[in-house]
């Protein structure tokens, strides 16, 4: 298995495909992302330091994140590849990234933006950790795990959402310039189901 990146704009299903990448391939799924919020609900220094630019659908600064990371992958269960969900965001973290880790590959998942702004829009969460879409919910908006009230996240709101692929056109998008010249691109055009999307992915991967 190789060392690889994750593309793609905010809502774009990176954190699903790098769930299932990781399940089938044995491989540890990094999501920065997820490492951020726990220390945000948590209130640890780094936490509340974060959570006032995921607040405002800005980006977190590059101290917070960078550290963080070198250490993650410096763990034993990197050794035999892994896949970054959600890092590197902009050219300057990449650059910092090519200095501690050797990244083979970077997948970027393409969505359309009406799509994405759709797709989270209608977002729901657990504080169980499921996660739903108001169209799968039948007017209903209790988890169907533990039967708790869900609830938007805050960069799931309408204007967060707008900011963040405003921030994403700006700063991340392009990263996908930056992989190319190094040879290290794979486009992945978002059509149809995960499954789908996951079948295309794996191709590329075996």
């Amino acid at each position: 298995m190789k060392n690889i990146i994750l593309l793609g704009a905010p809502g774009a299903g990176k954190g699903t495909q790098a769930a299932m990448i990781a399940e089938e391939f044995n491989v540890p799924h990094i999501s920065t992302g997820d490492i951020l919020r726990r220390n945000m609900k948590e209130g640890t220094p780094l936490g509340l330091k974060a959570k006032a630019y995921v607040e405002s659908g800005g980006l977190v600064p590059d101290e917070v994140v960078i550290g963080l990371v070198k250490d993650r992958l410096e763990q034993d269960d990197c050794k035999n590849g892994y896949i970054l969900d959600g890092f590197p965001r902009t050219i300057a973290q990449a650059e910092a990234l090519d200095k501690v880790a050797k990244i083979d590959m970077a997948i970027n998942i393409d969505v359309p933006f009406e799509v994405i702004i759709e797709r989270l829009g209608g977002r729901r969460v657990c504080v169980c950790g499921e996660t739903y879409h108001v169209s799968m919910l039948g007017g209903k908006n209790n988890c169907s795990r533990c039967g708790k009230e869900l609830f938007i996240r805050d960069d799931d709101k309408p204007e967060t959402v707008k900011n963040r692929l405003k921030v994403y056109q700006e700063q991340t998008e392009p990263l996908i310039e930056y992989y190319r010249k190094q040879g290290k691109i794979v486009d992945i055009v978002a059509k149809g189901t995960k499954e789908d999307i996951f079948a295309d992915i794996k191709k590329v991967l075996e």
